[in-house]
């Protein structure tokens, strides 16, 4: 029921920008003016503007992405009691819930420039999701677990939903403390993706032309081990950024981002492209779906191949340096010895560094998460300080 328009023209180099919640066409008028009367007072920059005319995109996929819901707010609910009683009746240490929420959103996303490229996207999101507090001789603990889809009939059942929120839950009671040391660490996949975002932060154009990423110039350089690939799949059918043109209407392409542990490229819009005196690679917007390949492990050969180690499921805090690559956070998880869980940690520290951490990267599990555009399983670290009580 929201609507927006965002108008950037140019005036020469000069830029301006505006936006509108009002679709009249008396409120479109005024948004045009004041673009223009912004961009009358903004300083020229040879790197502006719109990218060549040439790199527009014209090969138009369908790419699966409308499902509407067809639910009334009642059954909606409905399905929400329900994920949520399923939650509580787990287990009798499930004491409380903060919730459960089903959301159904339907988008379209229209985009056009004066070279003449016109398309619009008609996309759906749909998730379920439940929060569980749990206590066991005084010690309390809350988790959660969420599904989400295109397409409704692939979402997880209520049922599922609410019983992993509670056996999440139920699994960070009776924590024990560990001591200070150096020791593998495996990121549990949903964990992992936040690895994988620095990564294409440090890619990423505005951060390279402003030098502000532990990757400069690593272009055709060896940052992963080399079993290692990342592929983007644009047109990837349901996918959750699947696109065939970014939002400059350049055509996305299907590559290896990394193939055998080397970068093969960029992410540039025009504006970073020209900055670098490079070509644009139509990642304005972002990267389109990226899946990283993995060494045939599921997650109990993760945990055995790491033998004795820190199994990581929560990260907190900021503390990642973009442009050194030092890392260092508030984590938690479970401490393994020999393949096996042990015991909920928590109140830990987790260091190292980005760059470092890439390369002592030992394996990537089969355990896709599967909920966003980044997909990846498990990964294996070598080492790394972990900073306890």
């Amino acid at each position: 029921r929201d609507n927006g328009l965002g108008i950037t023209l140019y005036r020469g180099k000069q830029k301006g920008v505006a936006t509108t919640s009002d679709l009249s066409r008396a409120e479109l008028k005024k948004s045009i003016d004041a673009a223009l009367n912004i961009a009358k007072y903004t300083q020229a920059d040879e790197c502006s503007g719109l990218p060549d005319k040439a790199l527009m995109a014209v090969d138009e996929k369908m790419l699966d992405l409308d499902y509407p819901m067809h639910l009334d707010v009642e059954a909606l609910t409905r399905v929400a009691q329900q994920c949520e009683q399923s939650g509580v009746e787990f287990d009798q240490s499930i004491n409380n819930s903060d919730g459960a929420s089903i959301n159904s959103h339907r988008n379209l996303r229209y985009y056009a420039n004066s070279h003449g490229f016109s398309a619009a996207v008609v996309s759906t999101r749909h998730s379920l999701s439940c929060v569980l507090l749990a206590e066991s001789e005084g010690n309390k603990q809350r988790d959660h677990w969420y599904t989400i889809a295109r397409d409704s009939d692939e979402l997880e059942s209520a049922t599922l939903v609410g019983e992993k929120a509670a056996s999440r839950t139920i699994a960070r009671l009776n924590a024990r403390p560990i001591k200070t040391q150096k020791a593998k660490v495996m990121f549990q996949a949903d964990v992992a993706k936040t690895l994988l975002g620095h990564f294409i932060s440090a890619v990423s154009g505005t951060s390279l032309y402003r030098k502000s990423s532990f990757l400069l110039n690593s272009l055709e350089s060896q940052i992963f081990p080399d079993f290692v690939t990342m592929q983007e799949k644009p047109w990837l059918k349901k996918g959750f950024a699947s696109s065939w043109f970014d939002n400059e209407g350049i055509a996305t392409r299907e590559q290896n981002l990394v193939e055998n542990g080397i970068l093969k490229s960029y992410l540039l819009g025009s504006y970073s492209a020209r900055k670098l005196n490079m070509q644009p690679t139509g990642h304005g917007g972002g990267v389109h779906n990226l899946i990283l390949n993995h060494q045939g492990l599921d997650f109990d050969q993760m945990l055995a191949t790491m033998g004795s180690g820190l199994l990581v499921t929560e990260l907190m805090g900021q503390g990642v340096n973009m442009i050194t690559g030092d890392y260092s956070r508030g984590a938690s998880g479970f401490w393994v010895e020999q393949g096996e869980i042990q015991h909920f940690v928590q109140e830990i520290t987790i260091a190292g560094n980005l760059k470092e951490m890439y390369a002592n990267l030992i394996a990537i599990g089969n355990d896709y998460d599967g909920r966003s555009s980044l997909n990846t399983g498990s990964w294996l670290i070598n080492e790394m300080t972990i900073a306890a009580n």
